[in-house]
Parts: structure tokens; C-alpha cells; sequence
């Protein structure tokens, strides 16, 4: 099933799970709340919607925010897969320099690049990890 396909069937218990998710994900990361509204492509000063998203509230309304929401999902996978013994690192990777980043942290090239840079921190840990 494609991404979009499942954009368009995921129902709004499914939708409040991943926002719950997410969020306890950007607690483990340690991230400001200016970088995880960058994460999710909202506006910087919209704290409104992470609180509501940390309250159950449905993720995921437009088809670009369920596919970021996908992709960090899918990045803190990959993180745990290649340091399984230290959580630690794996947590703290997203905002740690990075020489394949032209030493950017991987969170500031999502910053700087919107979607597409997550896509190349995505596609950066495949490569990593030879999937």
C-alpha cells in the first residue's frame, strides 16, 4: 500500500496514536519546541498544535504532515537499529553535528531543507545502515 493510500485510510484513533508517538519522540530527542514544529512543517509559533497533539489530537489533517510524521518515525527506527546498546546516542544524534551534513546537526538540515531534508536524513541512514 502506498504512502498516500494510507494517508487516506488512516482513521483518527490511528492519527491521535502516531501524534502521541511523535511527541514522546521529540521528548526523547530533547528538542525545542521551535524545532519540532520545524519537524512536523507547521509554524514556528504554533505551540498550539503540539499541545493539542500531546492531548490525543488527531496528527497527520494534511497528507505532507502524515509522511513527516512517517519519516521521523522511520529515522528513530534506524537510529535504534544502529546504537541498540546505547540509547543515549540514538537520542541525541538528531541534534549532534554531522560531517555528512556539512556539520549540520540533522534537525538544522530539516530546518533549512523543509521536507526534502528529512528525506536526506532519512535516505542518509539507510545508507548507513545498507538497507
Amino acid at each position: 500500500m502506498g504512502i498516500f493510500t494510507e494517508y487516506e485510510a488512516a482513521s483518527s484513533e490511528d492519527r491521535s496514536a502516531l501524534a502521541k508517538m511523535v511527541m514522546t519522540l521529540f521528548d526523547h530527542w530533547q528538542l525545542s519546541t521551535e524545532d519540532q514544529t520545524a519537524l512536523l512543517g507547521l509554524a514556528a509559533h504554533n505551540r498550539a498544535a503540539l499541545a493539542n497533539y500531546r492531548n490525543g489530537k488527531p496528527i497527520g489533517t494534511s497528507r505532507d504532515q502524515y509522511e513527516r510524521v512517517g519519516y521521523l518515525l522511520a529515522i528513530h527506527k534506524r537510529l535504534r537499529v544502529l546504537f541498540p546498546q546505547n540509547r543515549e546516542l540514538a537520542y541525541a544524534w538528531m541534534s549532534n553535528r554531522n560531517a555528512a551534513f556539512d556539520h549540520l546537526t540533522p534537525v538544522e538540515v530539516v530546518r533549512q531543507w523543509g521536507f526534502a531534508g528529512l528525506l536526506m536524513v532519512h535516505h542518509y541512514l539507510d545508507r548507513t545502515l545498507n538497507v
